[in-house]
């Protein structure tokens, strides 16, 4: 875990503030939240942001913004550098009170490291963000929900499940893993997360498979790494369970 990014951040000129965080593979901050708005973005690589068990996989197209005081981790499944827009609540034109992805395109991107630079007349940065505001649009993005198991025999089962989403074993194999029968396994995965063990381990599937898709990896290719003997079933089982084509969640075009 790299040191958290916590404590006030300067307002500077205007409503936003941008700072940039490099991140190699792996790397994750620690829990932390800020006293202002937050839109985490990379130009490049691919970040991860888990508020408590629900995570979201950002490529560049996408942001996500994240109100004042949400607890979250940001991290990178990919080299980047996460570019960090930190907005004054008090004079900001938006106050989303949940974690909301946005999509950014070119201009937002542009936009973004125009306000990075420190030599920006105020009336040239007050323009600018007027312009960032006018182009935060959100996105009907529903993240994937992996909850964590406090049983340590579910555990257990969800950490073989995440370090190897292909694993093909059932209910029965892995209960028999962990000492436990069948029955009782099912009973403690739904107790423990609100999911069956099915559900579960398809959203597991399609939150590893997300980090796979946003590094470019063809959907052949991620199908068969995640599980899925054909590529239409994993994106039959994605569609169904996440509502969208895994380009549309990602920000593609289709």
């Amino acid at each position: 875990m790299a040191e958290a990014i916590t404590g006030a951040v300067p307002p500077g000129v205007g409503a936003i503030v941008v700072g940039n965080f490099p991140l190699s593979s792996g790397q994750w901050f620690e829990e932390h939240s800020h006293p202002q708005h937050q839109l985490a973005w990379t130009r490049r690589g691919v970040l991860g942001v888990a508020v408590g068990d629900v995570h979201w996989v950002l490529p560049p197209t996408l942001a996500l913004w994240l109100p004042r005081g949400v607890v979250h981790r940001t991290g990178a499944t990919r080299d980047a550098v996460l570019s960090s827009l930190y907005f004054e609540p008090d004079r900001c034109a938006l106050d989303w009170a949940e974690p909301t992805p946005v999509g950014v395109d070119g201009l937002l991107a542009q936009l973004i490291a125009y306000l990075g630079r420190d030599d920006l007349a105020d009336d040239a940065r007050l323009r600018g963000e007027a312009v960032v505001f006018d182009l935060l649009r959100p996105l009907p993005a529903t993240p994937i929900d992996v909850p964590r198991p406090a049983d340590e025999r579910v555990r257990a089962v969800a950490d073989a499940l995440l370090a190897d989403p292909a694993d093909q074993r059932g209910m029965e194999a892995h209960a028999r893993a962990v000492g436990v029968s069948r029955r009782t396994l099912t009973r403690l995965f739904v107790h423990d997360t609100g999911m069956s063990f099915d559900r579960w381990r398809t959203h597991a599937r399609l939150r590893a498979a997300l980090a796979l898709l946003a590094e470019g990896r063809p959907v052949s290719r991620v199908a068969h790494a995640v599980g899925y003997a054909t590529p239409s079933a994993f994106l039959a089982a994605f569609k169904r369970t996440v509502g969208t084509s895994p380009s549309r969640y990602l920000g593609g075009d289709a």
